[in-house]
């Protein structure tokens, strides 16, 4: 019997289920049910919330989730081993575990959320975090489906997140990041907490979505981050000649110097870029 409810401990579960974990998944399991429960504590009052969780595994955060009061979980899991365990949980907790066999990456989760609030909280497999993050960030309509995430990452992907204009972590990945959402690194999780230990710490992020974002065409913003950063060590009047625009119009229009480079260039800037860019391809 584990700390926060009457299921067998992770280990136990995992033995029995034969869930040694894929590295091919991106699997990196944290058994410990006090850090679960201090991750899924960091997603805030759960009572009256839907929270989707990708990746589940053996359930660890899952059965967290539950057990501080989750009023339902869509655990959204590839590897079929783990969907025994997980209807385990379901079993446990009747009515409020939905386990759906799926690839995060081509599963929407909003004809499943109903009316009520949903937040993403998950232990994200490290080999598909960010392209599923990339997703989230760019839903639409704005304000998104969710009214927070609780993820975990890489540190590095953590600091990219977080980073201000200047440090060597900005990037596309920070602008997208922080134009849409006020990302904030919780704390850290040491590698001798998961099994297998990955080589690396990782972050607990979490991300509240702005009501109301600086204006901007979203796939405009991504072109132009993607042009910039693609070559980050050029000038951005060299880096976003793939745009198909001058781009000292470009520049000019949003107010940048034609000689800085994309790490320089705050938020507001490459939302004005991008809508210099919206303006002369809709011309």
């Amino acid at each position: 019997m584990s700390a926060i409810d009457d299921l067998p401990p992770l280990r136990d579960v995992i033995r029995k289920h034969d869930l040694v974990a894929k590295k091919s998944l991106g699997q990196n399991f944290l058994l410990d049910l006090n850090l679960t429960s201090r991750v899924a504590r960091a997603a805030g009052p759960l009572e009256d919330i839907t929270v989707i969780e990708v990746g589940p595994g053996p359930g660890g955060l899952t059965r967290s989730l539950l057990a501080l009061g989750a009023q339902r979980v869509i655990a959204i899991e590839r590897d079929r081993r783990a969907i025994a365990a997980l209807q385990e949980i379901a079993d446990r907790y009747p009515k409020r575990l939905d386990v759906i066999e799926a690839d995060a990456l081509a599963f929407d989760p909003r004809p499943h959320l109903g009316g009520g609030p949903a937040r993403i909280v998950a232990n994200l497999p490290y080999n598909i975090g960010t392209i599923l993050l990339v997703g989230w960030l760019t839903s639409e309509p704005w304000p998104p489906f969710y009214d927070r995430m609780v993820l975990m990452f890489q540190r590095e992907v953590a600091e990219r997140l977080v980073a201000k204009p200047g440090s060597k972590s900005y990037g596309r990945l920070s602008v997208l990041s922080q134009w849409r959402t006020e990302p904030t690194i919780l704390f850290d999780i040491a590698p001798s907490a998961f099994v297998p230990p990955p080589k690396v710490t990782s972050s607990v992020v979490e991300l509240i979505p702005r009501q109301a974002p600086l204006p901007c065409d979203r796939r405009a913003l991504e072109r132009v981050t993607e042009a910039a950063f693609g070559q980050r060590r050029k000038m951005l009047r060299q880096s976003l000649k793939s745009l198909g625009v001058d781009p000292l119009v470009l520049l000019a229009e949003a107010g940048i110097a034609d000689t800085e480079r994309a790490e320089n260039v705050d938020i507001a800037g490459f939302v004005r870029l991008a809508n210099a860019l919206s303006a002369r391809m809709s011309a």
